[in-house]
């Protein structure tokens, strides 16, 4: 049984996540590019808004008793594949765990245009998987 506590107590991390790092939405590439503290505060915030999504699916994975993950990508594949994750969201979280592992395991090679890419297009896509896991939740009708 899915410990629905937890999930939401993680999903209003990711809230406080989103709130925080929308300070840096608008912010140009040349600023960004300038600034190794606002870089180190972006790249962080994503990491953990990242992770946050992973431990979310992590848990209803086990909890639900699904196949195990062979990497962090699938895991949002599983999601999909038992329909607590839409089809069009996919490619999206797999994108995520792919830039997850960018900035834990290559930070000198990250580049600054895909980051600003993600702050003013791709922070929605925190929002939908938030929204999926809470329908998730519902109790069924």
């Amino acid at each position: 049984m899915v410990d629905k506590s937890l999930i939401l107590r993680k999903l209003s991390s990711l809230d406080e996540y989103l709130k925080q790092i929308n300070e840096y939405a608008n912010i140009s590439l040349k600023d960004y590019a300038a600034d190794w503290k606002i870089q180190r505060i972006v790249e962080r915030t994503l990491q953990m808004m990242i992770e946050t999504c992973l431990d979310v699916s992590g848990h209803i994975i086990s909890d639900e008793k699904l196949r195990v993950p062979e990497t962090y990508a699938d895991m949002f594949r599983i999601l999909v594949q038992n329909d607590i994750l839409k089809e069009s969201q996919l490619e999206a979280f797999e994108k995520m765990a792919k830039f997850r592992n960018i900035i834990v395991h290559d930070y000198e090679k990250i580049d600054a245009g895909i980051v600003l890419g993600i702050l003013q297009k791709n922070l929605n896509d925190f929002e939908g998987f938030k929204e999926a896991i809470i329908d998730y939740l519902k109790p069924a009708e």
